[in-house]
């Protein structure tokens, strides 16, 4: 596992990378191909291809997906700088818990049903290759490859703790552009608009969204504008985040936002919002909760103690309980300090996580979770 890990760490496979994300799935896919798996690839015009891997010989009926990303946040030559490497017991690297770990351990646990030859359920890895801009083009798999599914397991790192992850809030990450009129600021200052004023405006009243208490914020993350000091702008953008615990939230927020967007504060600007990406909440279902219980009397068997938590953050995780699929999530080896040169994985959790993912597959064939939620 170790070995596998480091070579996939030491791809640099950033999001746009859609070179360096297809070698990692390159190289997955010679593993899986390896141990006798039927594996095929759904191209994908912008980003990396999707990698699917099914048993050979499996049983028919509603799957189990194994899902995973391949993508990181990294640039090109971010591993070349600081290569895999262990220390102690902690593996570091680019991607290497966020979430290369996981792809390594659903490629193990693949691997080892089909050596099994145990015909419990279909059971599907899906390898996708956009998650940390949104999944702009993966979704629409991954929402198909698991509306109607028996169950949805998202290898997203598990927390210090040991803990999986049971709910998550959802996002809608978008771009207000600002259009005015240039105008030297002392001798024509009455004939300029500026896209700076009108976008000011726009930037406190979408803080004044915000209500933490109730799960939803807006934060504005990105702004640019303008030519020079002694220019009226006649143009200006703010790059800008929602994040909601329920889908309500989502519908209800997105409204005041366009508002927001379509009032000009300046007269005579014009406003465009554009969604560059967005994640759905993953909220907890009677279905989910059963599916958790089910992964937490598995890692009993191996003497982990598992809780569930929720997370602030966002993940593919959300678009399969959005299509109402039992979805767990954080079911990774242990990791933390993504997105951050201090990112680790725990080696010592590799093992026992794949060997409670498998017996919780193994008790899914079993013991039927209530029936989804469409």
């Amino acid at each position: 596992m170790i070995t596998l890990l480091e070579e996939l760490v030491n791809i640099d496979s950033g999001s746009y990378d859609k070179e360096g994300v297809d070698e990692v799935g390159s190289r997955l896919r010679r593993f899986l191909d390896g141990h006798g798996l039927r594996t095929r690839l759904l191209p994908k015009q912008h980003h990396g291809d999707v990698l699917r891997a099914d048993l050979n010989g499996g049983p028919e009926g509603p799957p189990i997906v194994l899902m995973g990303h391949r993508d990181t946040v990294f640039p090109k030559g971010e591993a070349a700088r600081r290569p895999f490497r262990i220390k102690g017991k902690r593996a570091y690297g680019p991607g290497v818990c966020d979430m290369k770990g996981g792809l390594v351990q659903n490629a193990f646990v693949m691997a080892a049903f089909q050596h099994l030859g145990i015909g419990i359920a279909p059971l599907v890895l899906l390898a996708t290759s956009d998650e940390e801009i949104g999944t702009p083009e993966c979704r629409e798999d991954i929402e198909a490859m698991t509306r109607g599914a028996r169950a949805a397991l998202n290898a997203e790192p598990g927390r210090p703790s040991g803990n999986v992850v049971t709910g998550r809030r959802g996002g809608v990450f978008m771009r207000v552009r600002v259009t005015g009129k240039a105008a030297h600021s002392g001798g024509n200052y009455r004939e300029g608009i500026s896209a700076i004023g009108d976008l000011a405006h726009k930037i406190t009243a979408l803080h004044a969204l915000s209500n933490p208490d109730e799960g939803y914020t807006l934060n504005v993350g990105l702004v640019s504008g303008g030519m020079s000091l002694n220019t009226i702008a006649s143009d200006a953008e703010a790059s800008f985040d929602l994040r909601f615990t329920q889908e309500t939230q989502r519908i209800e927020m997105m409204r005041k936002v366009e508002a927001i967007v379509a009032e000009a504060k300046v007269p005579g600007a014009r406003a465009e919002l554009t969604i560059l990406g967005e994640f759905c909440a993953m909220e907890p279902s009677p279905a989910s909760a059963a599916l958790f219980e089910t992964y937490r009397a598995a890692a009993a068997q191996v003497g982990l103690a598992v809780g569930g938590d929720y997370s602030m953050g966002c993940a593919d995780s959300g678009f399969a309980a959005y299509v109402g699929c039992p979805t767990l999530c954080g079911t990774g080896p242990i990791g933390w300090e993504a997105h951050t040169a201090n990112e680790y994985l725990d080696l010592d959790s590799l093992v026992p996580r794949a060997q409670a993912l498998a017996l919780t597959i193994a008790r899914l064939g079993r013991s039927p979770l209530p029936e989804p939620v469409s």
